[in-house]
């Protein structure tokens, strides 16, 4: 038992690392780009998510999800229709990070709405979280996720033709899986998600796509993120993946003591925004 207890830890880290983040006019060419990020020194961290009032909202047969919604159009001013987020979580489940990315895209002016993955549970213990992946039927997670774009889709304040789905890591894996699943989705972005292979299923995608992915993650090998990005070329697909050299698994998260990357996620930051502002506005 001793012995057991030092391993441990190291296969937990394993478990993240492979399975716990994740469960995947012209048009532009996708490439595989690998480049260096920059020294982190020589980045500043990314600025606290503006404060905004997150509202729980439920909907779907038993789904739910946290809220943000763009500041009022000023009195006088017509309100119009916004696009919307819809953003997909880490094994840990919807926590304080998902809030605060909820409530920057609310600042850029979209309809931003994080889903309850687990419905009602999360959690920033690596075993547990573990243990909701592992629980997590494939099928209810689709259908929440097919139930929150219904219902940004009906929602007045929200053009449905600029619907997008974002997701880190096992949330990035669902990401892409909707892509597939859900052709009113105008924008998908799969930040180190599991991949998908299928042919068929890369036929489906009509989001524009955008990846970020680490080249240092021990689950998702560079190799694959190549072969999926040669995928996409090959089917004409409208899509971007990057690899981060040298960037560990889960490196935009600020909270990821062992592997956030500031420079990378400054930059990867940086190329959501201008995907969205291309594929959304």
């Amino acid at each position: 038992m001793p012995r057991l207890a030092a391993v441990l830890p190291l296969l937990l880290l394993l478990v993240f690392a492979a399975f716990g983040c994740h469960t995947s006019s012209a048009t532009p060419a996708p490439t595989a780009t690998q480049t260096p990020a920059p020294p982190a020194s020589s980045v500043a961290p990314p600025p606290p998510a503006p404060a905004a009032k997150l509202d729980t909202v439920t909907f779907g047969a038993g789904a739910s999800g946290h809220l943000a919604l763009p500041s009022p159009a000023p009195a006088g001013a017509s309100a119009g229709k916004h696009a919307a987020v819809l953003l997909i979580p880490e094994w840990w489940g919807l926590n304080a990070w998902i809030d605060e990315d909820a409530a920057r895209f609310a600042s850029h002016g979209y309809v931003a709405l994080g889903l309850d993955i687990y419905r009602g549970k999360a959690t920033a213990d690596a075993g547990e979280a573990h243990e909701l992946m592992r629980g997590l039927s494939e099928d209810r997670a689709m259908g929440d996720m097919k139930a929150a774009v219904d219902w940004l889709a009906a929602r007045p304040d929200v053009d449905p033709q600029r619907i997008a789905v974002i997701g880190w890591c096992m949330g990035g894996g669902y990401a892409l899986a909707l892509a597939v699943a859900d052709p009113r989705l105008a924008a998908a972005v799969v930040n180190y998600g599991k991949l998908v292979t299928d042919p068929a299923k890369i036929a489906g995608i009509h989001a524009a796509l955008l990846g970020n992915f680490a080249g240092a993650d021990r689950g998702i090998a560079p190799d694959d993120v190549r072969a999926f990005a040669d995928s996409l070329k090959k089917a004409s697909k409208d899509a971007d993946v990057k690899i981060y050299d040298g960037a560990k698994h889960a490196f935009m998260n600020p909270n990821n003591e062992d592997g956030y990357d500031a420079a990378a996620a400054q930059d990867a930051w940086a190329r959501i925004d201008a995907f969205f502002g291309r594929t959304l506005e």
